[in-house]
């Protein structure tokens, strides 16, 4: 058998379950899942391989019309992946409706690329409307092969891999065998805290803050980290740190014990709050954190 290998990338809008269709994918947490939309800032690249196979997937930040510079950022990371891919996977829900986003669904319709369209979240519908939203799809990209799906029940993604298998072109592998990501350790400690941040608290918060890894000394028997919490206002830095530090200490447990599993060894995790006065806008501060 030929080696086949191959980019695959996971685009829709924000909410419909890319993350956890990436994580189902790849067999690993890479990806943020969380319940609030915007949840994925960069890039995430997650890398499957099989003996005559490997595929690298990579999960994007949700389309959206941009507010700020940063969510100008993640438009590009989004936008880019419709032109680097061999197959991508268009992912929709039961939920949204089909015309959200004309401007990018139009650049799906024009591409020469595979698309596999993903109705995502099918355990939330009946079967006669799945039928009538799967007729209107067919009309929206006429190109496109279509699958109903339940990513969080694990509802026809092996079938949906079968596929992209067949259609993987021939060719080596592009990263080494045992690589299930591109990015380095630091990146995934900077996505652990954002989650915790994104689960624990409200309203803009979690949007509004940043992560900087400063320290991270992997020990014989432990890894320590230190960590900075960027937020733009003071007001934010309060809310953070919580009652006498018990919110930021919430946060710092939890994603500790996730950082022990991910890592599958001890952590000492120390986290700090800084304020750093309008960093969505500013792009000497985006680069620097690597949008």
């Amino acid at each position: 058998m030929p080696h086949k290998s191959g980019f695959v990338n996971i685009i829709g809008n924000p909410n419909v379950g890319k993350s956890t269709l990436m994580n189902n994918l790849v067999g690993e947490r890479i990806s943020i899942i969380t319940s609030k939309s915007q949840t994925t800032r960069h890039r995430i690249k997650g890398i499957v391989n099989g003996e005559d196979f490997q595929i690298v997937y990579s999960d994007t930040p949700g389309v959206l019309k941009p507010n700020y510079k940063l969510q100008e950022s993640m438009m590009k990371f989004s936008t880019s992946a419709l032109i680097d891919a061999d197959i991508i996977l268009y992912v929709t829900d039961v939920v949204e409706t089909i015309d959200k986003n004309e401007d990018f669904l139009k650049k799906v319709q024009n591409t020469n690329i595979p698309v596999l369209l993903l109705i995502n979240k099918i355990d939330l519908t009946t079967q006669d409307k799945l039928v009538e939203m799967m007729d209107v799809w067919k009309e929206k990209l006429p190109n496109a092969e279509i699958f109903p799906m339940s990513a969080k029940e694990n509802f026809n993604v092996s079938n949906l891999f079968k596929r992209i298998l067949e259609l993987l072109p021939k060719g080596d592998p592009y990263f080494s065998k045992d690589e299930m990501t591109d990015l380095p350790a630091r990146f995934f400690v900077n996505e652990i805290i954002r989650e915790k941040i994104l689960t624990n608290y409200d309203k803009e918060i979690p949007y509004s803050v940043e992560v900087e890894v400063e320290e991270f000394k992997d020990e014989p028997k432990i890894i320590n980290i230190m960590a900075v919490i960027n937020v733009e206002r003071t007001s934010q830095k309060g809310i953070i740190i919580g009652h006498q530090g018990s919110a930021l200490k919430k946060v710092g447990t939890e994603a500790r014990l996730d950082m022990e599993t991910f890592f599958d060894k001890k952590v000492f995790l120390k986290l700090y709050v800084k304020v750093n006065k309008d960093w969505r806008n500013k792009d000497s501060k985006l680069k620097g954190f690597g949008y």
